[in-house]
């Protein structure tokens, strides 16, 4: 086999090794809590209480954490598991705006108009100051264009 062959190879596999170890780090850095120095038992991302069976039960991440994990899924166009994580974080926190523009994104995005909207002014509602000034403007303008698809659809 030719030495440049072979040399491409040993790139190609060493470039997927450090990939599969950057994972693996990845998983194992998020399944400690600030201050732990050991993973808890069972799976390696349990967050939750141990019950007397020996089960777990499952407690969400903050919102803040439900609402990063959400645009990820957003990004990747896997809308139902980010309309699981945005409605997580609504659950967590009913009052955390970025949940609210999360959800009206992937309904956006799926057709669902009127929820969009919904969405989209409960964002608007509990927006805080302006510092989120230019998410709000993307806010308005889609506010304006499913108003505008609405009234020619209807």
């Amino acid at each position: 086999m030719p030495a440049r062959l072979v040399s491409q190879r040993t790139h190609a596999y060493s470039s997927r090794f450090r990939c599969v170890l950057a994972i693996v780090a990845l998983a194992a850095s998020s399944a400690l809590l600030p201050g732990q120095t050991q993973a808890p038992r069972g799976h390696p991302s349990f967050q939750g209480e141990s019950t007397a069976r020996g089960s777990f039960i499952y407690s969400p991440p903050g919102p803040a954490k439900s609402v990063e994990v959400g645009n990820f899924y957003l990004r990747r166009k896997d809308y139902k598991g980010a309309l699981s994580r945005f409605e997580e974080a609504v659950q967590t926190d009913s009052n955390y705006a970025p949940a609210y523009l999360g959800l009206g994104k992937v309904y956006e995005k799926t057709g669902a108009r009127q929820k969009a909207l919904d969405a989209y002014q409960k964002y608007l509602d509990l927006l805080p100051s302006d510092k989120d000034a230019q998410d709000a403007k993307q806010v308005h303008r889609a506010i304006d264009r499913l108003r505008k698809s609405a009234a020619s659809a209807g």
